[in-house]
């Protein structure tokens, strides 16, 4: 990669909030690795991870776009690709930092509860950042958390919300969640790498 190409990238990661946002999943893996030394029920258990997995996908959401709107949208044609890029790297940091947050202590769903859970959150993230724009993105995965949690307590208190497309009720290895999910994280990776953020008026 040339000395350009290396400027672009670090350029373009500092205007959206990048190195902050690496801070901040990193303290929700850590977060999350000392929650799971608690006492919890298996219904808890089940919940614990899940808010750490939207936390996550909120923050990656909100970097999706700049404070100051998006200044290399005149004349940035690596662009797209820099959005695309940004998001996956973070959502695979952020799937890696959990699973590591995780290992050794009782995991509720395991590493593909994890991935299935962040990418369809994060996904939603992305939508709402297209639609809403990056500021209120976070808005989308929190949402879509108090439904995750609802679903999962109709697990233990019938009757039971069985479709996939509420997949953190659905068991880790589900076919149809994880197809949902990974459809939810793919449209959200087309719309922030094609058409970008929602910058307001005058933004």
């Amino acid at each position: 990669m040339t000395t350009v190409a290396v400027r672009l990238v670090r350029l373009h990661a500092a205007s959206r909030r990048v190195p902050a946002a690496l801070v901040m999943l990193a303290a929700c893996a850590v977060g999350l690795r000392g929650a799971l030394y608690g006492h919890w029920d298996s219904y808890g258990a089940l919940q614990l991870p899940l808010i750490f997995e939207a936390a996550c996908a909120a923050i990656i959401a909100v970097t999706a776009g700049s404070p100051f709107g998006e200044p290399e949208r005149a004349t940035g044609r690596w662009l797209p690709f820099l959005r695309l890029g940004v998001a996956v790297t973070l959502t695979v940091l952020a799937a890696g930092a959990l699973a590591a947050a995780g290992a050794g202590r009782p995991l509720a769903g395991g590493f593909p509860d994890i991935l299935r859970n962040l990418a369809g959150l994060v996904g939603i993230g992305l939508l709402c950042a297209a639609v809403l724009g990056a500021p209120l993105a976070w808005t989308g995965p929190l949402t879509y958390l108090v439904l995750g949690l609802y679903g999962l307590y109709t697990d233990w208190h019938p009757p039971t919300l069985s479709t996939p497309w509420i997949w953190p009720a659905r068991p880790p290895h589900d076919v149809g969640g994880a197809l949902c999910a990974a459809a939810v994280f793919a449209a959200g990776l087309a719309a922030i790498t094609v058409r970008g953020p929602r910058v307001p008026a005058g933004g």
